[in-house]
């Protein structure tokens, strides 16, 4: 009986397009993720480092690198937390560890599961 409830919602999921959710937050496909930002109160957040974010970013989004050992205490008191979070980084990996983090001290969070290349592979606007 799982199993096969389990095939449904799985089925109905394909079907309908939802979004995959891990560890409290969601990773949306580009074209999810784009719509998403469109919505102003939508807080964007670029978590590579500095370099990369020069070299190019999706428009309005802040850069906080996830990789430096001050991420949580800049995250927590840079971003506010009655906004929705859109998190990017390179390829998603990352982003994904943001996200936990974020979701960890009680922000709602969305991230882009392609991450900013296929962002770009998309053909998505940027910022350079």
């Amino acid at each position: 009986m799982k199993t096969k409830l389990m095939g449904i919602l799985t089925m109905l999921c394909s079907l309908l397009g939802c979004s995959a959710q891990t560890d409290g937050f969601k990773s949306l496909s580009v074209e999810e993720y784009a719509k998403a930002i469109e919505d102003t109160t939508v807080v964007r957040l670029d978590v590579r480092s500095a370099e990369e974010y020069a070299d190019g970013h999706i428009a309005n989004a802040m850069n906080i690198d996830v990789l430096k050992s001050d991420f949580e205490e800049k995250a927590l008191a840079t971003l506010p937390k009655d906004r929705t979070i859109a998190i990017n980084c390179r390829s998603c990996r990352r982003s994904k560890n943001a996200a936990r983090i974020l979701v960890k001290n009680g922000y709602n969070v969305i991230e882009l599961d392609d991450g900013y290349n296929g962002w770009v592979g998309n053909g998505k606007p940027v910022v350079k």
